[in-house]
């Protein structure tokens, strides 16, 4: 039904016309499958491009909020060991 690049294969008459067109607008029951199918297969990608796009979005929220847990817990072992360091008064050199 479609082509190497998913281009469908429709076989048109004389200047563009299936020539069983009696409306006269230039497309036939087998173009309006085409462009139906074209637009399904888009629809499809564009879905499944969302749901990647939900994925990676979950993914970073959870590596953001890794991120700030572990930039606070070293802040909390930097604060604990500055303040040791300061009970401790200075040291005298070696």
């Amino acid at each position: 039904m479609s082509g190497p690049n998913g281009d469908p294969h429709v076989a048109l008459g004389p200047a563009g016309r299936d020539g069983g067109d009696e409306d006269g607008d230039g497309f036939g029951e087998e173009e309006y499958a085409a462009i139906n199918s074209m637009l399904d297969q888009i629809s499809s990608c564009l879905d499944h491009l969302e749901e990647k796009n939900d994925h990676l979005h979950a993914c970073l929220k959870e590596l953001l909020e890794s991120n700030r847990q572990t930039r606070l817990e070293f802040q909390q072992q930097s604060e604990q060991h500055s303040m040791g360091a300061d009970l401790q008064g200075p040291q005298p050199p070696v």
